[in-house]
């Protein structure tokens, strides 16, 4: 077709790392599409995908172990370029006649990497380097057919090369940051091994995504789930690009959104767009599913379904469109639980979908991480308050407020959500933060107030930096900041006595609460 374009892709096959994600993010930073697969992938499904390189990446377990995770043989032999990042390293060599054991020392964080014969992915660089390790067992001997490359005190086999079968395997972690050379020799792998090309651009992505939904649509129309966060913008403008008029946005008011937010979206997309927009008050409808439900599994499928059900009839007042745009992004679909994750949680636009919905879905953005979607509405010309919205759940309010969803509970978390979103703005932290919001667990605790005692809710704000949501570190907000809006929460907000603050990360925690 024409305009469409075709990316290389790389495939990253997650042996359980912390970093599987990280990964597949430096390698598209190179601007080569990455995908994340499962470990058990066969060798069949790898040349249904036909990639151009296949990255194996680290994980927690040891080659030996009784449940060690293995690769299909098979793979190794389809004569696709490989590496191997630590576990993957270990894999490799161990697969194909290598030896690995524990050894007396264990490597954990900076280390320095002596070079010998660099091979293609060291060459050019320093003889010694800082790398960053994170393993016990080491390679002490190559399979046959490879060449050490380097080597660390701890790690006779540091670095390994099979020039003939274009496999490489590294010890460190070259994608982490604290290799500082770590995405040169991603780049020497993808460009000099892989012989991959980098087209994958903004401007490639979307032309590629138009001319894919000009493919789906055809000549039929189609409505947009707008939400008025910046995934259901671009994913608008999308659309909107390949099928112009024939587009409807509908944002759905399901009374779980933020202090005045129908009003303030339907006002940001006035101009941005030339297609109409519809707002539908379905407050009553989604309250009075939610009534009584406090698990919060439960709460995401109730939000899915009744999404969809208000769609419907809507589109049956609207020429019968049978397609649905979404916002759905590629860590929806991670955290979802797909044949390439465990499920974390259910997205209410992906688990939490009917199976006998009448929509076909129209999903632009699944492939892609946040990063690269705000960069995307940059270039399709988007107001920078849409695009810079912070990020905002479907379930809107329903997953932070922990417990049964009650009108009176939305209403103090809202006036609540309200105070910290100004207080943020006013210390000039917005742009610098992912999302800073409160969260209302069903509870009550005990407080004074005039000489009084109160039995009220807590509040506890929760504030992440990130870069795409698979990963996030909580934020070390002022101490003035905090106290602000401690104040203001328990002196405006009434029905709330007690304000704390959540220190964890992701992992362990998620973004959300639920």
């Amino acid at each position: 077709m024409p305009g469409r374009v075709d990316f290389d892709r790389v495939l990253v096959v997650d042996f359980g790392a912390q970093y599987a994600q990280l990964i597949a993010r430096r390698v598209r930073e190179a601007h080569v599409f990455s995908e994340i697969v499962p470990r058990d992938i066969t060798a069949e499904e790898v040349a249904a995908r036909s990639p151009i390189g296949i990255i194996l990446s680290g994980g927690p377990a040891s080659v030996y172990a009784p449940d060690a995770y293995e690769i299909d043989h098979e793979i190794l032999e389809a004569g696709v370029p490989i590496l191997g990042i630590c576990y993957g390293h270990q894999v490799l060599a161990h697969s194909l006649g290598g030896d690995v054991e524990r050894t007396q020392e264990a490597e954990f964080g900076r280390t320095d990497l002596l070079v010998g014969e660099a091979g293609v992915l060291l060459e050019g660089l320093p003889d010694e380097q800082q790398v960053w390790m994170s393993h016990r067992d080491s390679v002490v001997k190559p399979p046959p057919g490879f060449r050490v490359t380097a080597s660390t005190t701890a790690s006779p086999v540091a670095a390994m090369e099979d020039p003939e079968r274009r496999m490489c395997g590294v010890q460190f972690h070259p994608e982490v940051a604290h290799t500082p050379r770590g995405q040169e020799i991603l780049k020497r792998f993808l460009y000099e091994v892989c012989g991959a090309r980098p087209t994958w651009t903004h401007v490639g992505i979307i032309e590629q995504a138009v001319a894919a939904v000009k493919e789906q649509i055809g000549e039929s129309d189609a409505i947009c789930a707008l939400s008025g966060g910046v995934d259901s913008a671009v994913a608008a403008a999308v659309v909107h690009r390949a099928i112009g008029d024939r587009l409807t946005c509908v944002l759905v008011d399901h009374g779980l959104l933020r202090s005045g937010e129908a009003e303030q979206v339907a006002e940001a997309f006035e101009g941005s767009l030339d297609t109409d927009l519809v707002v539908i008050d379905a407050a009553d409808r989604f309250l009075a599913a939610l009534a009584g439900v406090s698990d919060p599994e439960a709460k995401r499928r109730i939000i899915g379904e009744t999404f969809i059900r208000v769609f419907e009839e809507f589109a049956r007042g609207h020429s019968e469109a049978r397609f649905l745009v979404q916002g759905t992004l590629y860590p929806d679909v991670i955290e979802s639980g797909t044949g390439d994750a465990a499920k974390i949680k259910s997205h209410h636009n992906v688990g939490g979908l009917p199976d006998d919905m009448d929509f076909e879905l129209v999903e632009p953005l699944r492939d892609l991480f946040k990063d690269e979607v705000r960069a995307i509405g940059e270039e399709l010309g988007l107001p920078e308050p849409i695009v810079w919205r912070q990020p905002f759940p479907g379930p809107g309010l329903a997953v932070r407020v922990i417990g049964e969803v009650t009108r009176e509970r939305l209403d103090i978390l809202r006036a609540a959500d309200a105070i910290i979103t100004e207080e943020i703005r006013r210390a000039g932290l917005e742009r610098k933060i992912w999302q800073a919001f409160g969260i209302l667990p069903a509870v009550q605790t005990v407080g004074v107030q005039g000489d009084t005692r109160t039995y009220a809710y807590p509040l506890v704000i929760r504030a992440v930096s990130s870069e795409d949501a698979m990963t996030a570190d909580w934020v070390r907000l002022p101490y003035e900041v905090l106290e602000r809006i401690s104040s203001r929460v328990v002196n405006e907000v009434e029905g709330i006595n007690r304000v704390a603050y959540d220190v964890t990360s992701k992992p362990p925690a998620t973004i959300e609460w639920e």
